[in-house]
């Protein structure tokens, strides 16, 4: 996750913690996707990041890809945020929930069902 990296970056105060990269992916949705809680922490703990980009070939959010990717921990801290929004459809309609539960993330299932 290289978090080392990432709190010498967020320190200088002269990064855009929104850029996005050709498919439209922030640097919170590719820590997200790939589970990298230490990262996401980071990012969220700055109060500027946007926590509901779209992006990847899938148009999805933060908290789609770690529903989909099954990443419990990551799921859990957007969540905590309460500025997440759960029932945001990606590219195939389809919200983190449904993602979850179509690629068998039962733990994050029932987290998104405590939460609606």
């Amino acid at each position: 996750g290289h978090e080392a990296v990432v709190k010498l970056l967020l320190a200088t105060n002269k990064i855009d913690v929104d850029s996005k990269d050709i498919s439209g992916g922030t640097p919170l949705l590719w820590a997200a996707k790939n589970g990298h809680k230490a990262v996401v922490k980071l990012l969220l703990a700055t109060n500027e990041v946007d926590v509901n980009p779209k992006g990847g070939h899938l148009h999805q959010t933060p908290l789609s890809w770690a529903a989909t990717n099954g990443h419990k921990a990551v799921v859990k801290l957007l969540l905590a945020t309460n500025k997440v929004d759960v029932d945001s459809k990606d590219g195939r309609g389809q919200t983190p929930l449904s993602c979850a539960a179509e690629n068998g993330h039962e733990a994050v299932v029932k987290l998104l069902l405590a939460t609606n």
